[in-house]
């Protein structure tokens, strides 16, 4: 096994890191060892190495990848939402199920407990017209 060392040009803490993954699996000398390596996981190194250059923790850059589902995705700017994104539909493909799978079960029914709500007056105002 042999150790590889391929240098990052022309990056910076202002780069856009998918053209940057992109333009780096596809350079010429790199093309033939990035060929196997997916598009996803060369962004994510350089949204690492952005974000180290802007002067996070790796514990930090590693953090925004996790997916809280608490967190207000309404506050995140353009790109985080779409990053969010892209790794909500990679979750839920991986979570799908299809026709030709073992466990299928079409027309599944699950009954879901009730949370205990609690009765507003506006709730009760609204009955007494009906």
């Amino acid at each position: 096994m042999r150790k590889r060392i391929i240098p990052v040009r022309n990056f910076s803490k202002y780069s856009d890191y998918s053209v940057a993954a992109e333009r780096l699996k596809n350079h010429p000398r790199h093309r033939d060892y990035l060929d196997q390596v997916p598009q996803s996981q060369l962004e994510k190194l350089h949204i690492i190495l952005r974000d180290h250059m802007q002067g996070l923790s790796l514990e930090d850059s590693l953090a925004s990848f996790r997916l809280d589902p608490e967190e207000d995705l309404n506050k995140l700017d353009d790109e985080e939402l779409a990053r969010k994104k892209g790794q909500m539909d990679t979750l839920f493909e991986r979570n799908r199920k299809r026709t030709h799978d073992p466990d299928f079960v079409y027309d599944l029914e699950v009954k879901f407990d009730k949370p205990n709500q609690e009765k507003c007056s506006w709730d009760d105002e609204s009955d007494d017209e009906f």
